[in-house]
């Protein structure tokens, strides 16, 4: 089968490689229907992630038909339509029962898939950890509307449940790429206040003023004055940083008033400074990443009653055969990207 693959540092590679077999009791093979690109994956591209195998097939987000279970498999059977989560957890160790899943302590627990072993942009995954890892598709639900379940949406949902969004609160959000978008999906179903979104790009300020009116958009230059102009506590409650650009975990902790909640949900390619001596008086709490994909059951059921919606952000198609050209547009931001949907027919 054909499979997307991180061969060195700065270069990916379409390679042939076999169809993935059961190595454990716990595992699932998942025949991909549709798979997506991540931001993440260019930073494994970029030499960003360092605990990332060159070799493996690249590719974290996803979804499927469980082809093949594993003898102590309970969950999922053959045939059924499914999410992958992005994480591979037991379920078990402390961390799993703590919905700390990031941090699972098994061998494959935590990011695991398209970084320490095969992901899923090619047409077979095989998932270890199935009972954890993988939920049921609804049947109203489409492969399309699933499809960013297991990594951004779960990002975006972990990131608001985290922030302890109030009724009365101004919640400022960077950024309004794909995981900003997410992120303020699942804020809204906070019912705050008010939501601002800031962002450079006009054609993403646009695409947020179309699809969700009610938000507030803004750019960085003046945002300190926006957001004061905008609430009346000194700054914003709730800061979401998922932007990760070098001036934005300033921009973050500068905006929010004291004794705010900064949840910094972007993965960085450099170290930031916290310069405390500015910082001080101001008692921020902030939180960090990686996003704990537990939820994945529930974002599930609200796609299926209505309430969370992210096929807006899938704003383009492809084969898996063209995935060159479509890292190209999702990493230049042409055309008005978002999302890519790579589709996998023929490419067994």
């Amino acid at each position: 089968m054909l499979a997307y693959t991180y061969m060195e540092k700065g270069r990916f590679a379409l390679t042939e490689k076999p169809k993935p077999v059961l190595l454990d009791e716990k595992d699932a093979i998942v025949r991909v229907t549709l798979a997506s690109i991540c931001a993440s994956d260019l930073h494994i591209r970029h030499g960003s992630v360092p605990r990332a195998v060159p070799g493996i097939t690249v590719g974290h987000e996803m979804v499927g038909v469980v082809e093949a279970v594993g003898s102590a498999v309970t969950t999922v059977r053959p045939g059924d339509r499914v999410t992958v989560n992005v994480e591979t957890f037991c379920g078990e160790c402390f961390f799993c029962k703590n919905g700390f899943v990031n941090n699972c302590t098994d061998a494959d627990g935590g990011w695991a898939l398209g970084c320490r072993i095969d992901g899923g942009q090619a047409p077979y995954v095989r998932v270890p950890h199935a009972d954890c890892g993988l939920n049921r598709i609804p049947d109203p639900v489409s492969d399309e509307q699933a499809l960013l379940v297991g990594d951004v949406l779960a990002t975006g949902f972990w990131a608001a449940r985290i922030s302890g969004i109030g009724p009365q609160d101004t919640v400022l959000i960077l950024g309004a790429g794909p995981t900003g978008l997410c992120t303020l999906l699942c804020c809204m179903l906070k019912n705050p206040k008010n939501i601002i979104v800031c962002e450079t790009d006009p054609v993403r300020r646009a695409f947020v003023q179309a699809h969700w009116p009610q938000v507030q958009v803004t750019v960085p230059e003046g945002l300190e004055t926006f957001v004061l102009a905008n609430n009346s506590h000194g700054g914003a409650d709730v800061v979401l940083e998922c932007a990760g650009a070098p001036d934005t975990f300033a921009l973050a902790w500068r905006c929010a008033r004291p004794n705010a909640t900064v949840t910094v949900v972007a993965l960085y390619d450099t170290p930031q400074l916290l310069p405390l001596p500015q910082m001080y008086g101001k008692n921020l709490t902030f939180k960090t990443g990686g996003v704990d994909g537990c939820d994945c059951a529930e974002t599930l059921e609200l796609i299926r009653c209505g309430r969370l919606d992210t096929t807006p952000l899938i704003t383009h198609h492809c084969n898996l055969r063209d995935i060159e050209d479509a890292y190209a547009l999702f990493e230049s931001r042409r055309d008005g990207v978002i999302k890519i949907a790579v589709h996998m027919d023929g490419c067994e």
